[in-house]
């Protein structure tokens, strides 16, 4: 269908909606109310929905109090449960909702890396937005063509399925870590990957692979997890060839299963061996020697991301934000070896 434009420089309204579908305000209201069963047919109801994703109108937020009311309810989407990373994001993100009188409910998206089903009957219908942490868009394709602001964090800042990106500077973290070996003299490395497909890790492969031109480079990936990663590092430092001087990890979780493996070769770390981790969550400094790591602002992470989500709800296009990262040097990392 055609659908009109709305005037230019404003705001799509929900008169704009009405008039591209063919119905009342009133209808528009029961339908992207969630209260259409009953009273307008099914076709009508896909019609509305249809014009007011194609004009991307959102629903005024004082408005929709007046009208509707609101659960005050955001909903946010993470990977798994078991990275304390998470429950950090989580922290920081329901602090502001609190001060805002939102609740946030956390939701894993199934296996970790499957796409995140509706967890409610009708998610438009329960939540008022949706945070999404470091998931690959199509991972959230049970949210995509509801009227749910979705706002994407460490997350592809070029998707134009989102509201809003508020990210964090992982490749400055990876060239951190890169200049802080180099500086130590060393020059054959491993990389121990996450295998989990996502655009975080991506970026740090990236950012790791231009720091470190010129230099012995080899890539092993490995699940998110300490047995998987000490399997992998296991089999990687055994190889034939040349020992790497320094495994760089994309977690503390890998980096750890590096340490173990180290150790049952009876490498000593950072002797023979230095080792980084990458968040700087508690598991850095269980370990001995400590993680040198990279630290990520994870609670602060969380509270830049509902502060985005409010603002689309008023409204407001955020710009997208990028956080600075800390690179924290610790006992795992020395000079290479002679």
């Amino acid at each position: 269908m055609h659908t009109p434009e709305p005037t230019a420089g404003s705001r799509p309204t929900s008169r704009d909606v009405a008039r591209a579908a063919g119905v009342s305000q009133a209808t528009v209201s029961l339908v992207l109310g969630d209260k259409w069963r009953g009273r307008v047919s099914a076709r009508t109801a896909d019609s509305v929905r249809a014009a007011a994703r194609e004009l991307g109108y959102r629903p005024n937020l004082a408005a929709r109090n007046l009208r509707l009311g609101r659960t005050r309810t955001a909903l946010l989407v993470v990977p798994a449960l078991t990275n304390e990373f998470f429950a950090h994001v989580y922290t920081g993100a329901a602090a502001v909702a609190a001060r805002h009188g939102f609740g946030v409910v956390l939701y894993p998206s199934p296996d970790g890396t499957g796409p995140a089903k509706d967890p409610f009957a009708s998610a438009q219908a329960a939540l008022d937005g949706v945070l999404a942490s470091s998931m690959a868009t199509d991972a959230l394709a049970a949210f995509h063509g509801s009227d749910l602001p979705l706002v994407m964090l460490d997350s592809d800042p070029a998707d134009p399925g989102a509201a809003a990106h508020v990210n964090l500077d992982v490749a400055e973290g990876m060239r951190r870590v890169t200049g802080h070996l180099l500086g130590l003299g060393h020059r054959r490395f491993l990389h121990l990957a996450s295998a989990v497909p996502s655009w975080t890790f991506d970026v740090r492969a990236a950012a790791l692979a231009d720091a470190l031109h010129g230099t012995e480079l080899s890539t092993v990936r490995a699940p998110l997890n300490v047995a998987g990663a000490t399997e992998a590092a296991a089999r990687a430092l055994a190889a034939p060839g040349p020992l790497p001087t320094a495994v760089i990890c994309d977690d503390d979780i890998l980096a750890a299963g590096v340490c173990k493996a180290a150790r049952r070769l009876g490498l000593r770390v950072p002797e023979d061996l230095s080792v980084t981790g990458f968040d700087d969550m508690a598991l850095a400094t269980a370990v001995e020697p400590e993680l040198t790591t990279v630290r990520l602002p994870a609670g602060d992470f969380g509270r830049r991301g509902m502060e985005a989500l409010l603002a689309v709800l008023d409204g407001e296009r955020p710009a997208p934000v990028d956080l600075p990262v800390e690179l924290v040097v610790r006992g795992s990392s020395g000079p290479a070896p002679a």
